[in-house]
């Protein structure tokens, strides 16, 4: 009787052994793949759920399912008009065929070691093809588009789906970057000096055409001023004549008058005799 019944609880170890060895469950963000003596089982990968396989002989390979990153290495890199700038670039990518990934690179780390090698090869035959101009503004969307493309075709063959390759970011060698600058610099300045030549240029135009004006308004000023003086001065004659005309005596006197009031009022001195022609209406 305990014979038997040691038997049955080593049968049911036994058993619990076999079937935890041999059941497997596969996550919904995975895919997995069954492997005997270092080779595939089958042509099909499994996808999630509950899933067996040979306890001791066969092991098991997961792979992830999702959309996974690969962030390269920043690389120098040589346009067309033989400028050099730093590429700092990023792929997303999955596996799309286990089995032919598994045979070709076996991990994640093989099939990051291969997209380094054919992405970096992409992006240095594309942006050979532009100048550095075109490269950080206008073309660059075209440019992803083409690497991508081709990094997908080239992929392909490895199980693996190049979704995108972007361009992270673009830097300048330290010495082209202050080459640059001082080109910028340079050219800055160019435009500073023109710009302030033109002003002055503006300023004289400004100052001489105000200057012409302002000659053209003080000449019609005193042009008019001559004329109303003039004519001023004809009606002052033409009044006196009138006044001698009518009345030569009180002409004189009046004239006189005045003259007096000019004379005596500034303090002036005068050596005249009393029987002077001046003083005639002083008498």
């Amino acid at each position: 009787m305990k014979k038997t019944t040691l038997v049955l609880i080593v049968g049911i170890v036994l058993g619990a052994f076999i079937l935890i060895q041999a059941a497997f469950t596969v996550d919904q963000t995975q895919k997995a793949m069954v492997i005997q003596l270092g080779k595939p089982v089958g042509e099909s990968t499994l996808g999630p759920g509950l899933h067996f396989k040979l306890p001791l002989i066969q092991t098991v390979v997961y792979f992830d399912a999702r959309i996974l990153d690969f962030d390269a290495k920043p690389e120098e890199i040589t346009t067309m008009d033989k400028k050099y700038m730093n590429v700092d670039s990023y792929t997303k990518w999955r596996i799309v065929d286990p089995l032919t990934f598994y045979t070709k690179v076996r991990t994640v780390q093989g099939a990051q070691a291969r997209l380094d090698d054919i992405v970096r090869s992409q992006l240095r035959v594309a942006l050979g093809r532009y100048t550095l101009i075109e490269v950080v503004s206008h073309k660059r969307q075209e440019i992803m588009d083409t690497v991508t493309k081709r990094s997908r075709e080239l992929l392909k063959p490895y199980g693996i789906d190049v979704i995108d390759v972007r361009i992270k970011r673009t830097d300048l060698p330290a010495e082209n970057a202050r080459a640059i600058f001082g080109r910028m610099k340079a050219e800055r300045e160019r435009q500073a000096k023109q710009y302030r030549s033109e002003g002055r240029e503006a300023s004289a135009k400004i100052i001489a055409a105000a200057d012409k004006e302002r000659t053209i308004i003080l000449a019609d000023a005193n042009k008019q001023a001559e004329i109303v003086r003039g004519e001023g001065d004809a009606l002052a004659t033409k009044t006196y004549a009138d006044a001698l005309g009518q009345s030569p005596e009180f002409y004189s006197f009046t004239r006189s008058l005045e003259a007096y009031r000019k004379g005596f009022g500034t303090n002036s001195r005068f050596i005249m005799t009393p029987k002077s022609p001046f003083l005639k209406y002083m008498q």
